[in-house]
């Protein structure tokens, strides 16, 4: 049975998925019906006088509800919204000892954040509301540094905000980030910290390297995206064998997988049931409805399946517009319905866990992130991993990368810079 505040929590995600459905069908009934012209991005020059640009979020819809402001001095994280009194900063503040100011100089785009526009971002909803500035990872120069931060004015860096990356002076935690090294470029920077934390957090749940030794299987889907780039590196620096699973062949080339399978091309589930007859260790899921089932049939004994998104529940980019119909939402509803669910009687008997996370709940996770970010920092500076494949946008054509994100034939990171 479930608690009181539990049954609190699960009204209040109900309430804001219908509030989302209410505002999108509206925003689309006013530009496909009405045929009303979408708002221009706007002023995407940084002001003389010290205001920070940055893109809002308005509402729930399409790209045109993403635009440009230039109304604050800087902006900061949900985890920073009480002491500041939003995510919009009006005046320099007096910065606590462990603060540091960024001055941003590229961000990349996630499917969260897509999902925060469309209104089904929980988190997002929960802790900001709109408008909202999305925006997780950054790279850029201290330009203020708290005496305890370990930062001095000038360092270059790269990290995570918890939302608000999406601008040109951003205020974070010291701990959210950490020095760029010398040879790396602010793109590439800015294209690791979500994906590489991820991925890691991702491995980890599955058992790896502690119950999971070198030599097994495991399976990634969407293994030429940001995440799944990452996942293929991770999972082989731990010595296991890796089958990743692409959407089309000219993802096949990027891919790093050791194996390859091709799903345009061949049934993907009796292709990775023949490359690993045993059955897999660990399969790594972002897609949804479209696999789960398959993926959880897949996995050997005491195997794990890790889900970290819902990529196939959701549309692909309608026409420009980015909105979502009638129509998607429709189909949502019946691919939610279709999500399978797992029986803990089932799991005990199987032997296998199903885990998921979302990296947006992590802010209060300082320890983790902490140890995260540094494992990070090492690999990059032993040369162990290496940046995604990157698709570099200016700030004046973020919607351009929002679309192309959602066109499903994006590799890598989308990067933005400003």
């Amino acid at each position: 049975s479930q608690s009181p505040s539990d049954m609190a929590v699960d009204w209040q995600v109900l309430w804001n998925q219908v509030v989302a459905l209410a505002l999108n069908l509206q925003i689309w009934f006013v530009r496909q019906v009405l045929k009303r012209p979408s708002p221009p991005f706007g002023d995407v020059t940084i002001s003389t006088d010290g205001q920070c640009v940055s893109a809002k979020i308005v509402g729930p819809g399409g790209v045109d509800q993403v635009r440009a402001f230039n109304d604050c001095w800087a902006v900061c994280g949900y985890n920073l919204m009480k002491e500041f009194g939003g995510q919009s900063i009006p005046a320099p503040p007096s910065l606590r000892s462990d603060l540091v100011v960024v001055r941003n100089k590229a961000f990349s785009i996630n499917y969260a954040d897509i999902c925060i526009r469309w209104g089904l971002y929980e988190s997002a909803l929960r802790y900001v509301g709109w408008p909202i500035i999305p925006g997780f990872d950054l790279a850029g120069e201290v330009e203020l540094a708290g005496a305890d931060s370990g930062f001095a004015v000038g360092d270059r860096v790269f990290g995570c905000s918890f939302f608000g990356a999406y601008a040109s002076r951003v205020v974070v935690p010291s701990w959210q980030v950490m020095k760029i090294p010398e040879e790396m470029t602010f793109e590439s920077a800015a294209a690791l910290p979500t994906v590489v934390l991820t991925a890691l957090h991702a491995v980890n749940l599955a058992g790896v390297p502690e119950l999971i030794g070198r030599g097994r299987d495991a399976l990634v889907h969407s293994a030429a995206g940001g995440v799944g780039d990452m996942l293929c590196q991770l999972l082989q620096l731990y010595g296991l064998r890796v089958v990743g699973v692409v959407g089309s062949q000219k993802k096949v080339r990027s891919c790093k997988a050791d194996v390859v399978i091709d799903k345009s091309s061949e049934d993907w589930v009796k292709a990775a049931a023949r490359h690993a007859p045993d059955g897999y260790r660990a399969v790594f899921d972002a897609n949804g409805v479209a696999t789960l089932k398959a993926s959880y049939n897949l996995l050997s004994r005491n195997g794990r399946l890790v889900v970290y998104g819902f990529h196939s529940n959701l549309p692909k980019c309608d026409g420009g517009l980015g909105a979502l119909s009638p129509r998607n939402w429709i189909r949502m509803a019946i691919d939610l319905a279709r999500t399978p669910h797992f029986d803990p009687m089932f799991l005990t008997l199987d032997s296998k866990a199903v885990l998921g996370f979302n990296l947006s709940f992590f802010a209060d996770e300082i320890e983790t992130g902490e140890k995260y970010l540094k494992q990070l920092q090492s690999w990059i500076e032993g040369g162990k991993i290496s940046v995604p494949p990157i698709r570099t946008f200016q700030f004046s054509e973020l919607r351009e990368a929002h679309n192309a994100l959602t066109s499903g034939q994006s590799v890598g990171k989308m990067v933005v810079t400003i």
